[in-house]
């Protein structure tokens, strides 16, 4: 009888890939519809409103950067119970804001609160995900972003269509709710470190707070969050003017149900083969996706891009993620995964307010073409940073 494979799927391991869930299906139904709710209301210009989204977003950069390096020094469980509780408390807020700045500067507190608890479980889920399943454990954890992402999106654009914002802020409210009710039955488990890796943490170096080692990776991955973002905080708008509206709804839906089916695939792949067989066809058919929807002219097209989308960046996300985590030793994972999203935070969130600008001047469509141009550039870029030193190791490993 051949060893079994070591555990993955554990209560706890499950309570946070479910609490992760719940926050960012929050999140995403607000980020999606956040850009034409200040347009209509407050009467903002595009670049105003992809503010208005996006600096969400930036509130979870910030938090990114002292989570990543004070992790360990504050202790996982006071920083994870901070997020969660003051995520719940922040959805709460919005009910009574008839103000556009206080409405960007409370979208700038949910976001740190947010983000801290988002760091927090990214950390703690990488020590719950055996050495010899970190792939296929990484792909599942993070389907629950991809499967919010097509839920929350959808669910935001669909209460946007059938009824008002405010039913929109109840059910935000409730999903943190239960977000903050599942985190009461989970257990975080413990780090261990040295006194002498402890007190390197409490410097103020560039490396406490980033993982210089995975800069190349990360800052690959805010390029193609930067792409990304036109998709999140402008598709809305965009399906508006080329009257595909119910096609758009369901944009991520299916980005999500193809991330949900290919990604566990994807992760024992390239756990078994590597990494450049996963990640130059997923360069490819992102940069696909996005020319597809710059040429839109009926709703098959726009759900065909998604597939196509679905494929190439869902992929992307958690493929950079494990070559990111195997660049460094365990004890600085946390600081890693922090730097990792730290750029893709920064792609996101810079993306609506940059791209905002840019629409104005060359229109909905052209901005798609441009983004499709970039991703398929970054491929370039990959291969440059580790695409080749992974394919010579590879062939100098066949010789061995």
């Amino acid at each position: 009888m051949g060893i079994q494979p070591p555990r993955l799927w554990t209560k706890d391991f499950i309570l946070i890939t479910l609490t992760s869930f719940f926050i960012s299906v929050m999140y995403l139904s607000l980020l999606t519809t956040t850009t034409p709710y200040v347009i209509d209301k407050f009467n903002a210009t595009e670049s105003t409103a992809g503010l208005a989204a996006s600096v969400f977003v930036l509130g979870i950069l910030l938090s990114r950067l002292v989570v990543g390096k004070y992790l360990e020094v504050i202790g996982r469980k006071k920083l994870f119970y901070f997020g969660v509780i003051f995520a719940f408390i922040g959805t709460l807020l919005y009910f009574p804001i008839e103000n556009l700045t206080i409405l960007i500067i409370l979208r700038f507190f949910h976001g740190i609160v947010t983000g801290t608890a988002f760091a927090v479980m990214q950390t703690v889920s990488m020590d719950m995900i055996p050495d010899e399943r970190r792939g296929e454990g990484i792909s599942f954890f993070t389907l629950n972003f991809i499967l919010a992402l097509g839920i929350g999106p959808f669910v935001g654009i669909f209460i946007n269509q059938v009824a008002t914002m405010q039913t929109l802020f109840i059910v935000s409210t409730i999903l943190a709710g239960i977000s903050m009710v599942l985190s009461c039955f989970l257990s975080l488990p413990k780090t261990t470190i040295t006194a002498e890796q402890l007190e390197e943490m409490k410097g103020f170096r560039l490396k406490d707070f980033f993982e210089v080692r995975v800069l190349p990776i990360a800052s690959l991955i805010g390029v193609l969050a930067l792409a990304y973002s036109g998709l999140l905080a402008f598709l809305t708008t965009y399906s508006l003017e080329i009257n595909l509206m119910t096609a758009a709804s369901f944009f991520f839906i299916v980005y999500a149900v193809v991330v949900l089916i290919f990604r566990p695939i994807t992760g024992k792949v390239l756990d078994k083969k590597g990494d450049n067989i996963v990640m130059y066809p997923a360069f490819l058919l992102f940069s696909i996706g996005l020319f597809m929807l710059s040429q839109a002219e009926y709703g098959l097209i726009v759900l065909l891009s998604a597939v196509f989308i679905g494929l190439g960046f869902g992929n992307l996300q958690s493929a950079l993620q494990a070559v990111a985590i195997k660049k460094v030793p365990k004890y600085r994972v946390g600081l890693a995964i922090s730097t990792f999203f730290i750029f893709h935070d920064i792609g996101v969130g810079l993306g609506p307010y940059v791209l905002g600008y840019l629409i104005p001047a060359i229109g909905y469509r052209n901005m798609y073409l441009t983004l499709a141009v970039i991703v398929g550039a970054s491929a370039f870029l990959y291969y440059l940073i580790h695409g080749k030193k992974k394919a010579f190791n590879e062939q100098l490993s066949s010789q061995v």
